[in-house]
């Protein structure tokens, strides 16, 4: 061993830690960039112009809630929705569905109104658009051993990945009867309201805004809501607690819970 090998393994050591510590600074000035302040505002669409809208369905009382939620839901904003849905779950998916029948009787009514009102000029219009129900991997069964939960949750990351980079194209029809084609990439938008599934699902968006694939964080796709659950009164639920910092805006529907976090935003009740 030479004289010089401690001054060589010093200086060795050295270069790695500072590369650590340049790769660790990087990483986190980067997670700091995709916080909610450090977003630049989205930028402003034209009614009609194609807007893809993700929309989280939990079981039972989650999927209630957040179609109550989105009853005044202006399909010509959001021309493309798409439902994720826990594979099982039957209830979620009639409940999607019928949500979509109700849509579509809605604005039937408003075309029928203009046609009736000659008076009014006729816009060119998209109607109700489309939407698409994508059903992933339960993240963890009901009495799911927390050893084979890792897998099942690394199953549903990776199908959440493949719904929110798979392109949809769809075809509309305006009110003036001209036929549209339209190309869907990452959601504009995702509304959740504490299922699961939803941490997972914005587990994958933040991985993809990250490294800005197809740019995902810079063209700033896949802004996110989250509603907390009305039956939390005094406390957020786990999902909120988890998601409470990471999504662009958290609404409460409780008072006490205004502030809650340095986020919680209270606009009154949702649930309907």
């Amino acid at each position: 061993m030479t004289p010089h090998t401690p001054l060589a393994l010093i200086t060795s050591y050295s270069f790695v830690l500072a590369v650590a510590l340049v790769g660790i600074l990087a990483i986190t000035l980067r997670l700091l960039a995709l916080f909610p302040s450090r977003r630049l505002p989205p930028p402003k669409r034209r009614i009609g112009t194609p807007t893809r809208l993700l929309i989280v369905l939990g079981s039972g009382g989650h999927t209630a809630e957040m179609l109550g939620a989105l009853h005044g839901l202006d399909p010509r904003k959001y021309t493309h929705r798409t439902y994720v849905i826990s594979s099982g779950d039957v209830f979620s998916t009639e409940k999607a569905a019928e949500f979509e029948r109700s849509l579509e009787l809605k604005d039937a009514t408003k075309r029928l109104d203009q046609l009736i009102d000659m008076n009014e000029q006729m816009q060119e219009r998209t109607g109700t658009g489309s939407y698409d129900i994508a059903i992933v991997p339960r993240a963890r069964r009901i009495h799911q051993s927390l050893l084979s939960t890792p897998l099942s949750a690394l199953r549903c990351l990776w199908a959440c990945f493949n719904i929110l980079m798979a392109p949809s194209n769809t075809t509309t029809v305006s009110l003036a009867g001209r036929w549209r084609a339209e190309l869907y990439d990452y959601p504009d938008l995702i509304v959740t309201n504490g299922p699961a599934t939803a941490v997972i699902v914005i587990l994958a968006s933040l991985i993809l805004r990250f490294f800005d694939i197809k740019g995902a964080n810079s063209r700033g796709k896949m802004r996110t809501i989250y509603v907390e659950s009305w039956a939390r009164v005094k406390r957020l639920s786990l999902s909120g607690r988890l998601l409470v910092r990471i999504v662009d805006r958290f609404l409460v529907q409780w008072e006490r819970l205004q502030g809650v976090g340095e986020r919680g935003e209270y606009l009154g009740v949702f649930a309907r």
